[in-house]
């Protein structure tokens, strides 16, 4: 696997594919500059080698040219980051985009214009790769967040660098931290799976079960595993049409030797709102007119001694609903618990983005190993699938 590390950058320049789809606010602003800050050290390592860095990214979806997804309303933002000022050009490909690309100096960047202007980047379009490769030495990518995209910036352009193309610093940890899960894993291995629907998440139980010893499963595809063993769900979320499925995955897991935990009791309410009044019950015995919303007491401390007992832990979604704060305490037991392991040696992974919100949000973003930066692309790793913009740098 080439990294920038197998690359001297002096008097090259760099056309790296970052991934600057970065939230903005009313005014323009960065609201969460978390995708800049994870591509600096790639930015760095070719400015310190004498390098130049030509960026490209898309924002958003426009549709055409839109000036509330032009990338000059994060210039400032990435200079800031960065350390360096950053130079903007109205355009990604052609004379403009080709002249400024032509005078960048040793130690300087320059942005370029949203790739999605052009419709050509998301289709792929090889003429408009072509452009794109003519505007740096070597191809550099460092996009997690679209590596699971054919796009002509993410797949395409790597064609035209042969010999001249590598992965970027974020998007190397990516794949190691994957792999890590997937193949090279300490044991146990513990897969914790959250979210609403089982349906979403088959394809990842189906690609993992050979790999992990234990699967933690919570969030609202609980009460369908629940039901399909008998149990009594009141009005909680359910997917009626997966029960055989449910039932199906337990089969397998146990024929494979993978311990599966279920939540064993429920923290319940008689509405889906923060002020609804709650209750805590047996999983299996909420009454009618009640949901369940988050996991009960017993469940925190049940999932945490499996979660200390592991070495290897990958946490894809949250046990409950936990934007409401009445709703947030077996996430929260949760995280801690996985800080704890990962203090104690243990690597974790977190990944897909409630998860990641999550962590985000309640501070335990320094206290596991890695946050993936990738959403679907993660996703599609743990499914098994070969990404495009990986593939693409793996190709001789």
């Amino acid at each position: 696997m080439k990294t920038i590390n197998d690359f001297n950058f002096e008097n090259k320049k760099a056309l790296i594919r970052v991934d600057f789809n970065v939230p903005l606010n009313e005014a323009f602003q960065v609201t969460d500059a978390t995708r800049i800050q994870s591509a600096k050290p790639t930015i760095i390592k070719v400015l310190e080698d004498g390098g130049s860095c030509v960026l490209m990214s898309h924002l958003g979806r426009p549709k055409g040219v839109q000036d509330a997804f032009s990338l000059k309303h994060i210039v400032s933002k990435v200079s800031e980051i960065i350390g360096v000022e950053v130079t903007f050009v109205s355009d990604c490909i052609g004379e403009k985009a080709e002249a400024a690309a032509a005078n960048l100096q040793p130690g300087k960047i320059l942005l370029l214009e949203n790739l999605r202007f052009y419709d050509e980047e998301t289709a792929g379009d090889r003429a408009f790769a072509e452009q794109l490769s003519k505007l740096g030495d070597v191809y550099v990518n460092d996009a997690f967040g679209t590596a699971h995209r054919a796009h002509a910036s993410t797949t395409v352009v790597a064609d035209f660098f042969p010999n001249n193309k590598c992965f970027g610093s974020l998007l190397a940890k990516e794949i190691e931290s994957i792999d890590k899960v997937m193949k090279t894993g300490e044991k146990p291995v513990c897969a914790i799976l959250g979210g609403a629907k089982v349906s979403s998440k088959i394809t990842i139980i189906d690609n993992i079960l050979d790999k992990i010893d234990h699967l933690i499963i919570g969030g609202g595809m609980t009460f369908t595993f629940i039901k399909a063993q008998g149990g009594q769900i009141g009005d909680s979320l359910v997917e009626d049409d997966k029960l055989d499925l449910a039932n199906e995955i337990l089969a397998k897991a146990k024929a494979k030797n993978v311990a599966v935990h279920l939540p064993v009791d429920a923290v319940i309410a008689n509405a889906f709102s923060n002020e609804a009044q709650t209750n805590t019950c047996a999983v299996n015995e909420i009454p009618n007119g009640w949901m369940g919303l988050d996991v009960g007491p017993e469940t925190e401390a049940l999932f945490a001694d499996v979660v200390k007992a592991s070495k290897t832990i990958l946490w894809n979604g949250p046990l409950g609903v936990f934007e409401l704060p009445n709703f947030a305490k077996g996430t929260i037991a949760l995280g801690y618990a996985i800080a704890e392991a990962t203090n104690n040696g243990a690597f974790s992974l977190v990944g897909g983005g409630d998860s990641v919100a999550a962590v985000k949000q309640f501070g335990f973003e320094d206290k596991v190993s890695y946050v993936s930066t990738g959403g679907g692309a993660m996703l599609e790793s743990l499914e098994g699938k070969t990404l495009p913009g990986i593939a693409a740098i793996l190709q001789a």
